[in-house]
């Protein structure tokens, strides 16, 4: 079985979850070819993996003039019908005004790149991973291509469920062969969108871990190890205004207050990052706060081990991996009450839900769990085998690999892990 994955950015550093789902396909014997319409910058490879992953991935832009030449003239040449037939689409597909119309044609001049060296691979299945240009670039391709291809789409939210018209999300769910949603939530928004007729077409598969990578060092007991006069706060994701930061800076501060003397460890780069330096240093806490910027998978690992609880207060979400991650290195979570989290953060049992944008609640969270071990160790121990049992990333990849060799009709023959 042969599948081509496509995305905007591959590999990417907050889209490790992606590249651990191919490994675990590629792992039960599918073959799986890597498509980026954007190259990814040498400083953004931050881990081995993911630089050896670079290397086999074939990518549109920054544009090589002869390679997308080259596509357009063979795509001519095998059918100029089709090809008249998909750039009229592009066209017609575009949103209104000259910038939409623009765009439409560069999707269309990154199809037939991505259709040349998809056809060279002996890929006919093309799964675009968001609804961003990824999904119109497979959809262009496919059309193009004509019979015995076929596309689908994996949807993660939250951004594509805030406005789906630009991204023409509605006529995407309704051409693409299936949909992967990784939530129950996404999928109920997926369904909202979407003819009844479909619905059985849009599959819930959980993002994953791989539980040999996420063993738990047994030479140290969390629940014990929490020193009241400096415990250690991590959040990792990227500075953006949905993601919350600004709110456990707040909560640091009134920790503070409360005389904990907290130590916030922001791991992640983004536009935020001013504004947030800028509010630990008008609240006084420059002492309590490190920005880490972006950090590999290499290293993010000593980091959450460090953490004496993990928060990220997210005003939308899809299913966040950072809380997988922190779970099941035994690290309790505090997060907000959204969306698809509490299919994985079950309050008071796997972690603790807190009101979203409620700084009260926030604080009063964070120092529960400082200041009662119990807590902490039932549900670290809960935790851990929620993310074991219901976030495995090789029983993700198994329903996967079943569903791509149902939907296109090749024979899923029993998995041989290698």
């Amino acid at each position: 079985m042969r599948v081509g994955y496509l995305l905007s950015h591959y590999p990417a550093i907050s889209h490790t979850f992606v590249l651990r789902e191919i490994q675990a396909l590629r792992r039960l014997g599918v073959e799986v070819e890597t498509f980026s319409i954007h190259r990814t910058d040498a400083d953004e490879l931050l881990a081995a993996v993911d630089r050896e992953e670079a290397e086999r991935t074939y990518a549109v832009l920054p544009v090589r003039a002869l390679d997308l030449v080259a596509s357009h003239l063979v795509a001519v040449a095998r059918s100029p019908a089709s090809y008249l037939t998909t750039l009229r689409l592009a066209v017609r597909r575009a949103n209104p005004g000259l910038r939409g119309r623009l765009w439409g044609l560069f999707y269309f001049a990154e199809a037939m790149p991505v259709w040349r060296a998809a056809r060279r691979r002996r890929i006919r299945h093309l799964h675009a991973v968001f609804g961003d240009v990824a999904s119109d670039v497979a959809l262009l391709v496919c059309r193009y291509a004509g019979d015995g291809w076929t596309w689908s789409m994996a949807i993660h939210g939250p951004d594509e469920f805030f406005d789906v018209r630009p991204t023409n999300l509605v006529d995407k769910v309704a051409e693409a062969r299936f949909v992967i949603a990784i939530s129950d939530f996404g999928r109920s928004q997926l369904m909202t969108i979407s003819d009844e007729r479909r619905w059985d077409d849009i599959h819930v598969v959980r993002c994953g871990l791989d539980p040999t990578a996420f063993a738990i060092d047994d030479s140290r007991e969390r629940s014990a190890s929490v020193s009241l006069n400096q415990p250690h706060i991590v959040c990792v994701g990227r500075l953006t205004h949905v993601k919350g930061q600004a709110l456990l800076i707040e909560a640091v501060a009134q920790l503070r207050d409360r005389g904990l003397q907290p130590r916030l460890t922001l791991v992640g780069a983004g536009p935020k990052r001013d504004d947030l330096q800028r509010l630990v240093t008008d609240l006084g806490i420059g002492e309590h706060v490190v920005f880490t910027g972006s950090v590999g998978q290499d290293q993010i690992q000593s980091i959450y081990r460090s953490a004496d609880v993990f928060c990220l207060p997210s005003l939308a979400e899809g299913l966040p991996v950072v809380f997988m991650e922190a779970m099941a290195l035994e690290v309790p979570v505090v997060a907000s009450r959204i969306m698809g989290i509490p299919e994985l953060v079950e309050d008071g049992r796997t972690g603790l839900l807190i009101t979203p944008a409620r700084v009260d609640e926030l604080v009063d969270a964070l120092a529960r769990l400082l200041e009662d071990p119990s807590l902490r160790q039932r549900l670290t121990s809960e935790g851990r085998r929620k993310v074991l049992s219901e976030f495995d990333v090789n029983s993700s990849a198994r329903k996967l690999r079943e569903i791509f060799g149902q939907l296109t009709n090749e024979d899923p023959a029993p998995a041989v892990e290698r």
